[in-house]
């Protein structure tokens, strides 16, 4: 039986989610999962809908007879496939830890995602990549090529039709131009519980600080260097008796599943932009099974 997720953002209003529902039991569909938020500071309204089509119902029917109900409210929709896999692109330096846990993710399919390319300024995971059969693109960055460089790396997305980049500890900034032309498609993981400890050092200045718990944050990436809309964060505990390289090694863990679990919501189509923060839904029954164990 097909299964679609339905996502929608609009102006608040009374009977947008009546309107919804008579809908989707209009054209056949049962629904299996429901998520909704109204934002009264903005005034905006956020819903996710997983449905099953026990009618048949296909894509293009849903989203062509949907458009008469979204004009009425306002709507900014889509329906999509849940069975279809987002291409990913991966883009790592030199900790490996973020990119190791997400093929092992991917490999075991409790990340059901398609990574069409891992993308390096080092040759530091060429075999690990090209051992799970994925392409492996080195483009080096320097001050001097960075423009180049971009437009190479931007090549690739395209070439693979890669929907979302994710940043697994590389550890370059991105142009202005690509955070707009990637807006909302760039996930980061940054090992640090923003918005405290921005920056290249963040550890060392918890350490600093005599701070009793680390986290880190994952989110997307803007023009604003480590500002962009929080998707989701963790922490660890450590106490003073504990060095910097100790809350490094204690990090990684930490910033592994963080990423992760950003991830996870994307994919799901959980996360909604809303100004400067997102809106994230939890996660659906059955969201989180592997297709096995190991």
């Amino acid at each position: 039986m097909p299964r679609y997720t339905l996502t929608v953002t609009c102006p608040t209003t009374r009977g947008i989610v009546a309107a919804i529902s008579a809908y989707l039991a209009g054209k056949g569909c049962n629904i299996t999962d429901s998520s909704q938020f109204d934002d009264f500071e903005t005034g905006s309204f956020f819903m996710r809908v997983s449905v099953d089509s026990q009618e048949g119902a296909g894509l293009d029917d849903l989203n062509a007879d949907f458009a008469e109900t979204a004009e009425r409210f306002g709507m900014d929709y889509a329906f999509h496939d849940e069975t279809e896999k987002m291409k990913v692109n991966i883009m790592v330096s030199r900790f490996g830890h973020c990119l190791n846990d997400l093929l092992y993710r991917w490999r075991i399919g409790a990340l059901p995602i398609d990574i069409v390319a891992v993308i390096s300024n080092h040759m530091d995971y060429q075999k690990l990549v090209v051992n799970h059969d994925i392409p492996f693109h080195c483009i080096k960055v320097t001050k001097e090529n960075k423009p180049d460089a971009e437009r190479r790396i931007m090549d690739v997305v395209e070439e693979t039709g890669a929907e979302l980049i994710v940043l697994a500890r590389y550890m370059q900034i991105l142009s202005d131009e690509m955070c707009r032309t990637m807006s909302g498609r760039i996930i980061n993981i940054h090992h640090s519980f923003l918005p405290s400890f921005k920056g290249a050092n963040p550890y060392k200045q918890a350490f600093r600080r005599g701070v009793k718990l680390i986290g880190a944050t994952s989110h997307y990436v803007t023009a604003d260097l480590d500002e962009g809309p929080i998707i989701e964060q963790d922490i660890v505990r450590v106490t003073h008796a504990q060095s910097p390289e100790d809350y490094v090694s204690l990090g990684r863990d930490v910033e592994a599943q963080v990423l992760a679990r950003a991830i996870h919501g994307h994919i799901h189509r959980r996360v909604f932009l809303n100004g400067n923060k997102t809106v994230v839904f939890p996660a659906s029954p059955g969201s989180y099974k592997s297709e096995r164990m190991g």
